[in-house]
């Protein structure tokens, strides 16, 4: 019998239930102190100094970026292979995003190409590097933080897809993301490792920015917003800043809070299936598993698996075609950046530009990985996937 699998399921169950209800019942529904909790147990959780929750990811980059000061006439740093969140902060504020080619193993932004690119005597006005953590694989961050050093730049890493990942640092040992760069952004969206249903993070080790991302959330005013209806707080406020509206509500935040005390378990189960996909999958020729490099706690957000047209007849739109008619929903991360025709009319950016992206994606499916997959929805996707390849192996 055909089993219907999705690309995502969320498991959302009495503990997120109960933590709702809580809030509906409290009469405190928008930001107040479920997300205050939210943010001191974010934090305990990744090991930062501060975490600061935010409606999204996407704000919670644009925030990061403006507490730098990055403006017009900047330039940042990232790579093409992102969802175009990453990069649209970056307009946002009137800089330039300049992509460099991602490592062909990690899919992440390449240390050499960005050591290029500065190097090159084309970007002078580069402030920021902007590396993503692609499908939960930390960054070579050591490399990157020896590069901002050298040149004076700030790093900000966008790490939605990187919620518990973690990597092996000189004179740090195995160090959780979230702790590494200047600030570091997370996404809570309903298709992540933990999710918020809607929400982000802001971690940092610094007061200042930390305090000016606090700010600036909420329209720049001095005062948290809950606070002034709080016992004892004052209806007085003064505006100090550019703000923005980026809060993140109370009901949001408490299926945020039952989702973090699941976390730990979440990253086995994923773990888990990541193995099984990988020990029987890597049999097929015509597939290659994602590389899993030494030193790293991979979240596997994304299980990304590439496929080897030479030895297919079939290309990557018919295979997933092909896996939808059997039950099996995938999805495919990502449509490189340069390719997409606002980056090519607003940056000048070309199909062509980045080889290693546009290969990569040219080929490339995400398989379902999502804790609630049973062994026998896991089971059923391997076989298939194998069965596709081995009837259209050339």
């Amino acid at each position: 019998m055909r089993q219907q699998i999705p690309f995502h399921r969320p498991s959302i169950g009495p503990a997120e239930e109960r933590e709702v209800l809580d809030s509906l019942r409290s009469g405190w529904i928008t930001t107040g102190p479920k997300a205050k909790r939210f943010e001191k147990e974010f934090a305990a959780y990744v090991g930062a100094r501060h975490a600061l929750a935010v409606a999204h990811c996407t704000g919670a980059l644009h925030l990061a970026l403006f507490a730098l000061g990055v403006g017009p006439g900047d330039e940042v740093i990232t790579t093409p292979f992102t969802f175009t969140a990453t990069a649209e902060v970056i307009g946002y504020l009137g800089a330039r995003p300049v992509f460099v080619d991602i490592d062909p193993g990690t899919f992440n932004l390449n240390p050499a190409r960005v050591e290029e690119a500065l190097e090159s005597g084309l970007h002078r006005h580069v402030r920021a590097l902007l590396p993503v953590h692609f499908a939960g694989h930390a960054c070579d961050m050591d490399r990157l933080l020896a590069i901002a050093r050298s040149h004076n730049l700030k790093i900000v890493e966008d790490a939605a897809h990187a919620a518990g990942s973690a990597r092996q640092l000189e004179g740090r040992g195995m160090t959780r993301i979230g702790t590494i760069g200047d600030l570091s952004c997370f996404s809570f969206y309903a298709t992540k490792n933990i999710t918020s249903a809607e929400g982000g993070m802001v971690t940092t080790e610094d007061d200042a920015l930390a305090e000016r991302i606090a700010v600036a959330s909420l329209h720049g005013m001095d005062r948290d917003a809950w606070k002034r209806y709080d016992r004892g707080g004052s209806w007085f406020y003064e505006i100090h800043d550019t703000g923005f509206k980026y809060n993140l509500s109370d009901v949001h935040a408490a299926i945020g809070l039952a989702q973090l005390g699941r976390a730990d378990e979440f990253m086995r189960r994923r773990t888990a299936i990541a193995r099984a996909y990988s020990d029987a999958l890597r049999v097929e020729p015509a597939l290659q598993v994602p590389y899993e490099e030494p030193g790293i706690e991979h979240a596997w957000h994304l299980y990304v698996l590439r496929l080897r047209p030479a030895q297919l007849r079939v290309g990557r739109a018919q295979f997933i075609e092909l896996l939808r008619e059997r039950g099996v929903g995938t999805s495919v991360h990502c449509i490189p950046l340069n390719t997409m025709h606002f980056y090519q009319e607003r940056y000048g950016y070309r199909t062509g530009d980045f080889p290693i992206a546009e290969d990569v994606y040219s080929r490339c499916l995400s398989l379902p990985i999502y804790p609630a997959m049973s062994d026998e929805d896991v089971a059923y996707v391997i076989d298939n996937v194998l069965a596709i390849a081995r009837e259209n192996r050339r």
